[in-house]
């Protein structure tokens, strides 16, 4: 079966904004509303282990602050919470604080020249997935997604396979005819469940992560001037990922 589609997680591979973009917008928003929590870069880690921004912060309170006294509606401040950080996040990506990882304009627009449909799979809000594209790469470039597939549009987010399944249902593909690009674990976890052959590019919190199950890791999609570095599984690429180099690690 031949490649038709690529389907993207958002944080950590389309763009490095975990710690510079969501970690300080959560800490923004607990300051907004009068909390003490912090959430430095070591414990803003260990908390990506938990995917979904409202599902971080009740597990911060339950692992890390043992202190904090909840009250009876804990749910709702914690939904107002993410409503401010996202406020806080789509701020600075306005500013173009938050740019894309190399390789991925490029291979973006090579792959639609190609005719190949793109889409996205993340457990981030849709509001921050359209601000990181329209900030990132232009008006406009959240069209280039054919599906956007984000946020509580799935009870179950990673690593559970439902935000691909539900990518994959509503572009009638099969897992088969498509390539996924995730960066963490838990991602692969997600893509592979749904039995999506996957590349990951690696960042600094997900270094030493398993990544079992993956076709390649590289440190990035590199550029024609930067090289991208394999670090584990077969490549065949030229030192930075083309689409024809999708096509081959595709086929095997």
């Amino acid at each position: 079966m031949s490649l038709q589609a690529l389907i993207f997680d958002v944080d950590g591979t389309l763009a490095d904004t975990e710690r510079d973009g969501h970690r300080p917008a959560f800490n923004a928003a607990f300051r907004e509303f009068g909390l003490d929590w912090d959430w430095d870069v070591p414990l803003y880690g260990k908390l990506l282990a938990v995917t979904g921004g409202k599902e971080r912060m009740k597990h911060y309170v339950d692992t890390f602050r043992p202190d904090y006294q909840k009250q009876a509606d804990f749910d709702d401040l914690v939904a107002e919470l993410h409503k401010a950080k996202t406020r806080h996040y789509t701020a600075m990506l306005a500013e173009g604080n938050v740019p894309m990882r190399p390789g991925i304009e490029r291979l973006l627009r090579e792959a639609m020249d190609a005719g190949l449909r793109l889409a996205v799979a993340t457990t981030t809000t849709p509001e921050n997935v359209t601000a990181l594209l329209e900030h990132s790469l232009g008006k406009g470039s959240s069209e280039w997604f054919e599906v956007i597939a984000a946020g509580d549009i799935v009870p179950a987010k990673k690593p559970a396979p439902d935000i691909y399944l539900w990518a994959l249902e509503q572009m009638k593909l099969e897992p088969q005819a498509c390539l996924a690009f995730e960066d963490s674990e838990n991602g692969i976890r997600a893509s592979r469940g749904a039995g999506l052959t996957t590349l990951v590019t690696v960042n600094d919190y997900t270094r030493d992560h398993d990544f079992s199950g993956a076709a390649v890791v590289l440190t990035d999609l590199g550029e024609p001037d930067a090289p991208a570095t394999a670090l584990s599984g077969a490549w065949q690429g030229q030192g930075y990922v083309t689409l024809e180099s999708l096509k081959i690690l595709h086929k095997t």
